[in-house]
């Protein structure tokens, strides 16, 4: 389907419709809100050999000392809401043996580390739940 864009003229006249004559000339103030719907909208899974992603997702910190999660498979998904993101971490862990990379409750992105086994099983179980249990619209896994 194909967006149609409106003018900001178009628009305050379409919302406020009867009162827009008079509105004209005054000062109005906008909000925008956003308002998440339930959703995964990403589910990637890669097997980067550089270091350097790594280093830049920063999983390299907080590790044991000697421990280097080089070669490790990544799984990254995203949600909204956002807070969905504490139950993604939840089964995923319960699905398989995998460890939180990283865990944003504040914009709802996981990454989950581990072997690529693991990292694919936790990350469509969580695609899976989400769908089936949760009701949530859900996207394709996607490899790389």
């Amino acid at each position: 389907m194909e967006q149609m864009q409106l003018t900001r003229e178009e628009l305050l006249e379409k919302i406020f419709q009867e009162d827009y004559e008079n509105l004209i000339g005054k000062t109005l103030r906008m909000t925008r809100v956003r308002v998440p719907g339930k959703e995964v909208c990403m589910a990637h899974i890669l097997s980067p050999s550089e270091t350097s992603i790594y280093h830049n997702l920063g999983l390299h910190i907080g590790v044991h000392e000697g421990e280097d999660h080089t070669g490790e498979t990544i799984g990254l998904i995203r949600f909204t809401p956002w807070e969905a993101v504490v139950v993604a971490a939840d089964v995923a862990m319960k699905a398989a043996t995998v460890e939180i990379g990283f865990m944003d409750r504040f914009c709802g992105s996981l990454i989950l580390t581990g072997g690529h086994t693991q990292v694919e099983t936790a990350v469509h179980e969580v695609v899976r739940f989400f769908g089936e249990t949760l009701g949530f619209q859900t996207c394709e896994v996607h490899k790389n």
